[in-house]
């Protein structure tokens, strides 16, 4: 069936019928290719670029078109869950265990998600219990002394749904700095996940939900500078996070025509940096103590959300969606140059008009106004920014061909940190801007068995905030002459390409084939200093072939080309392109279990994402899984009707 997207309007549109540039990871992709976390289903993504410091569970950060990682919007089931004190999500100890889709929608976003949407909107919906009631487990064991294990249940009875699930991943011998360059410890990571969603159907077409994330994570860590005698063995370094992610929501027609939908949430985070004790440079071999710069510390974050939605189906082609929403972070940094809590609060309202005319053409405009709190002492504010957003497309259906174009606006507010960290922070910062233009062709073939997409896009930031030295400005506000000041402006486009072709058959040993793949160039620029932006390659690509020779056996390769990119500002550093293959087989042996393996990094290639860090050389994995109704009088019945 055609997959439905959210995200782009804050409604259910089919794809075909989208105006906006989307990409959809399912819960099928994710099981075809044994992926274990977030950042794995992220990397062969369009036009998004995951740099993860040092294999699994070290920092992994997204970024869209030319964007940085602050710039990237993450929701997990209506959750805001980027950091109030740095703007980033790290994915580093998200897992995909229980995710039913993921949604990347590219380009500034202002209009309908607000604060931090300048670049794109990652939006993770996790499972709904459905069908017969059933019970599994896994386990898995692989290279690096990697253990995963887990169980879970769903299932629907009557007018209730219900899915959980509890998993855990121990690895032990993954070493964060690149052990090529001479690292000699390995740093263990440990990962725990807990998730549940449930879900009543009410009256009148009415739904209520309710879910719960539970993630815990404990890494060890090391120093990957490039300044010398770096990067650095650690001993003791630590990293725990704790995260807390609670939603529900309340949908229910008023009318024929009148919907409306109640969200509220809480991300909550808890993340505890222990320095270490020594550290031996892999470049001199020297130990040494690590250094006073570097200390202990506690960060502890809170995001809350309340946003209530109204749809009007005021003709049968046009549909008005309005809102309001507010949101607050909260940030506390417990450390000897840290900071008390500070919050930043803001209330917003935002319309939209949908309108589709006979399936062939489709237009959304909207607008939207945030008005943020005042802080500090005396107070002060930065600003009500409005943002809004033009989007069209046209089918031509005799043929298959559609054209569709985006121009939109977005911001990214002042995080915690840039307002008020100790000797940086700046309170009189404004808002980072961005404009967003797209257009791209899209054409279905051979009866929608290939399809075909070639697309144009321009970023354009304005009042980036950069970190500078700057006697004069900065000596309010830092004894050092350095803070954060709103003086960058950038630029990145590009085109992106993709394809997707499926051949389902009855001839033998070939069941279905899917092959399908993208090619994205990304050109990026600091108008300030004519420089490339850092870490973004200008040539990206991928592919994915999936093979079903018989019904109970699928085989799953994938391709990734990253080009060269400059890890720093400046032009400096310059990264090698790299390719990496990967590769799993799933056999269902019975209906009730599922064997599988996996091999990362097929061709053992030598490469890392970010300078100094390592990545999976060739590794093996191998895993069993097992489902099995449970016997509930009844449930079938129930759950059918």
């Amino acid at each position: 069936m055609e997959p439905v997207v959210v995200s782009a309007t804050k409604t259910p549109v089919p794809v075909s019928h989208l105006t906006s540039s989307v990409e959809v990871i399912t819960a099928e992709t994710i099981k075809k290719r044994k992926i274990k976390s977030v950042p794995e289903a992220l990397r062969l993504s369009q036009g998004l670029v995951i740099l993860e410091s040092g294999g699994p569970g070290t920092i992994a950060n997204a970024r869209i078109r030319g964007g940085t990682s602050s710039q990237t919007l993450v929701l997990i089931d209506g959750a805001i869950m980027n950091s109030g004190t740095d703007g980033a999500y790290n994915f580093a100890n998200l897992m995909v265990n229980d995710i039913e889709k993921i949604e990347i929608l590219r380009g500034a976003q202002g209009m309908l998600w607000g604060a931090d949407a300048i670049g794109g909107v990652i939006n993770i919906t996790t499972k709904k219990g459905k069908g017969v009631p059933q019970a599994g487990a896994f386990f898995e064991y692989g290279s690096f002394a990697s253990i995963r294990e887990g169980g879970n249940v769903s299932g629907k009875y009557g007018p209730v749904d219900l899915s959980g699930s509890l998993w855990r991943w121990d690895i032990a011998k993954f070493s964060a700095v690149n052990y090529r360059r001479g690292a000699l410890e390995r740093d263990a990571f440990r990962n725990w996940q807990a998730n549940l969603h449930l879900g009543v159907d009410l009256p009148l077409d009415g739904r209520l939900d309710f879910t719960y994330r539970w993630i815990n994570g404990d890494t060890l860590l090391d120093n990957g500078t490039t300044i010398p005698p770096g990067p650095f063995d650690v001993f003791a370094s630590k990293s725990t996070n704790n995260q807390y992610i609670y939603t529900g929501s309340y949908y229910q027609p008023l009318t024929s025509w009148w919907t409306q939908k109640l969200t509220l949430s809480r991300a909550q985070e808890s993340n505890v940096f222990l320095a270490g004790t020594n550290q031996r440079s892999v470049v001199t071999e020297e130990t040494t103590p690590v250094s006073s710069f570097v200390t202990n510390s506690e960060i502890d974050t809170l995001n809350n959300r309340i946003e209530w939605q109204h749809n009007f189906q005021v003709s049968k082609p046009l549909l008005v969606t309005a809102g309001y929403q507010f949101r607050e972070q909260q940030g506390e940094n417990i450390s000897s140059t840290g900071f008390p809590n500070k919050i930043i609060s803001s209330n917003a309202g935002f319309a939209q008009a949908q309108l589709n005319l006979l399936d062939q053409f489709f237009a959304t405009g909207g607008f939207r106004h945030d008005a943020f709190n005042k802080f500090g002492d005396p107070p002060r504010s930065f600003g009500n920014p409005t943002t809004w957003r033009l989007t069209g497309g046209y089918i031509l259906k005799e043929t298959g061909t559609k054209l569709r174009s985006s121009y939109g606006t977005g911001f990214r507010a002042p995080t915690i940190n840039e307002l008020f960290f100790p000797n940086f922070g700046n309170p009189e910062l404004q808002p980072e801007e961005s404009k967003s233009f797209d257009i791209a062709l899209e054409q279905n073939l051979f009866r929608q068995q290939l399809f075909l997409s070639a697309g144009y896009f321009l970023n354009d930031f304005e009042n980036l905030i950069l970190a500078v030295f700057d006697p004069g400005e900065c000596s309010e506000f830092s004894e050092f002459a350095f803070c954060a000041q709103n003086i960058g402006t950038a630029r990145a486009r590009g085109v992106e390409a993709n394809f997707k072709l499926t051949l389902p058959s009855t001839y033998p040993f070939l069941k279905l084939l899917e092959l399908q793949g993208q090619y994205t160039y990304t050109s990026t620029e600091d108008l300030e200093t004519g420089t490339d932006l850092p870490r973004w390659p200008e040539h990206m690509a991928s592919a994915l072939l999936s093979y079903q020779p018989i019904n109970a056996v699928v085989t799953t390769v994938s391709f990734r080309y990253v080009g060269e990119r400059f890890n720093t500002t400046g032009n400096r550093d310059l990264m090698p392109q790299f390719t990496v293959w990967d590769f799993s087989l799933n056999w269902q042996v019975n209906k009730n279990v599922l064997a599988y393996t996996r091999v990362d990094n097929l061709f053992d290639r030598k490469y890392e994402e970010v300078l100094n860090f390592g990545v999976p050389v060739r590794s093996i994995y191998f895993g069993i899984r097992a489902n099995f109704d449970v016997p509930v009088p009844g449930a079938e019945k129930k759950a059918s009707s």
